[in-house]
């Protein structure tokens, strides 16, 4: 390791450690151009594992805090675009299809993972065994096992920095405003929350046929079970299978049931729902003891509404039906908030005038100033704390994901212990808890 990696990677690990112990680190009002405006030698250095089309635009966004110096993905195309791109790997970036050889290298002091949902976990957790402070992209994981096993890995490394991908919790007029009116109670208590998330694809019967050349197909299935390569099957596609993905219910319910529970103050561990009832779900393809009976086509609920019910006595009906958005509904009101809207009587008379301030953004991004996701991320890199879209809630958020996911698969209500953190009473859906891996793909358990 040269010396200004060395000097780059102590003053970061220093900087988080120091206001990790209580430590006054200074506070700029950081913007992408002051860190681009950075001296080289204090600019992180980040290594991006998934430059596919969401992944490539998530580089192009690091490469405003930092220098990208390694992209790596298991299809060459995509690899090669990254590396040559004027904002990510200018022509200069080292190219790689394993992305051990990103996380082998000493000079990399970020990772941002932005691979299909099967391989996240795995990653991020060799990531922070490796030092590096990590960027994933949700839905972080990919079963509730893994909830426990990222959460854990977490734990043991306070002094890493690892922010996941759930922009929504930046939205200041939107998001942030529902979640800050719900947590003050001026919409009273909650009766009912609807998560209207949207309906997977429906398509197949797929073709099988040969990988194309430039995709490793067997690294891209990592730890899923072995199959023929099905175009539908990866890219983009990936997320209307159960073996890689979850579906609608991960894939937009990571972000509307994200701030739901948020709002709620079902974030934090051993909160969740005790009961989700899956009867009314539909799928593309018949399935039997919780498993799709045809291999050739999308298997992801497209058609559903899922209640689960909080020990508070409030319900989440997550669904594929209406519109887009979270629907809280109280004694005293009821709001509606979608990416492009914030709306109700509630809004329309300001009943939150006065009474969502400077300081209430501050708390909502724990006692950091409101700015994007990715500003936020770097920032506790340098000063150290939680960024504001962290795991330990994520994961409570995907709990409910992966559970209204089981529920759907079994077609019946599955009862969950919270604070167990099992599905009890019923062995057969307990069963979907983990996920048995491919020998050679296991996830460290720290």
């Amino acid at each position: 390791m040269n010396q200004s990696s060395q000097n780059r990677r102590s003053f970061l690990k220093k900087t988080a450690v120091a206001s990790a112990a209580g430590a006054t680190a200074p506070y700029f009002s950081w913007s992408e151009k002051a860190f681009a405006n950075q001296s080289k030698n204090d600019r992180p250095r980040i290594g991006c594992i998934g430059v596919g089309s969401m992944g490539s635009g998530d580089a192009r966004g690091h490469s405003n805090f930092g220098d990208i110096l390694a992209v790596c993905d298991v299809d060459k195309k995509h690899a090669e675009s990254a590396k040559n791109h004027d904002r990510i790997g200018k022509g200069k970036a080292d190219a790689y299809e394993d992305y051990r050889k990103v996380l082998e290298r000493d000079d990399i002091d970020v990772v941002s993972v932005v691979t299909p949902d099967h391989w996240h976990v795995k990653i991020a957790i060799e990531a922070l065994e490796a030092g590096k402070h990590v960027f994933c992209q949700k839905p972080l994981t990919l079963t509730l096992e893994e909830n426990q096993l990222i959460r854990n890995a977490c734990k043991k490394h306070p002094e890493l920095v690892f922010t996941v991908g759930t922009q929504q919790r930046d939205a200041k007029d939107q998001f942030l405003r529902a979640v800050n009116m719900v947590q003050k109670g001026m919409l009273g208590k909650i009766q009912t929350v609807t998560c209207g998330i949207g309906g997977g694809d429906v398509g197949g019967p797929f073709a099988k046929s040969d990988p194309p050349a430039e995709l490793n197909w067997d690294m891209w299935l990592g730890q899923a079970p072995k199959v023929d390569f099905i175009k539908e099957r990866c890219h983009y596609q990936f997320r209307w299978w159960y073996e890689y993905g979850g579906g609608k219910f991960t894939d937009w319910g990571a972000h509307h049931i994200d701030i739901a529970t948020w709002a709620l103050g079902e974030d934090q561990e051993g909160s969740g729902p005790i009961e989700i009832d899956g009867t009314d779900a539909k799928h593309p393809v018949p399935y039997s003891h919780g498993y799709a009976t045809e291999d050739n086509k999308y298997n992801t609920s497209h058609d559903f509404a899922v209640k689960c019910k909080f020990a508070s006595g409030t319900d989440m009906i997550v669904t594929s039906r209406g519109d887009n958005g979270i629907l809280f509904e109280g004694e005293k009101g009821r709001i509606f908030v979608s990416r492009g809207a914030i709306k109700g009587q509630p809004i329309e008379e300001n009943w939150d005038q006065d009474q969502f301030t400077a300081d209430d953004l501050k708390k909502l991004f724990k006692g950091k100033p409101h700015e994007g996701h990715k500003n936020n991320f770097y920032r506790c890199i340098r000063e150290g704390g939680q960024p504001v879209s962290d795991v330990f809630t994520h994961v409570q958020a995907m709990a409910t994901c992966h559970l209204s996911a089981i529920a759907s698969r079994f077609g019946r209500s599955i009862k969950w212990d919270p604070k167990a953190e099992q599905i009890v009473g019923d062995e057969e859906a307990a069963t979907l808890f983990a996920r048995t891996r491919r020998e050679g793909f296991d996830i460290p358990q720290v």
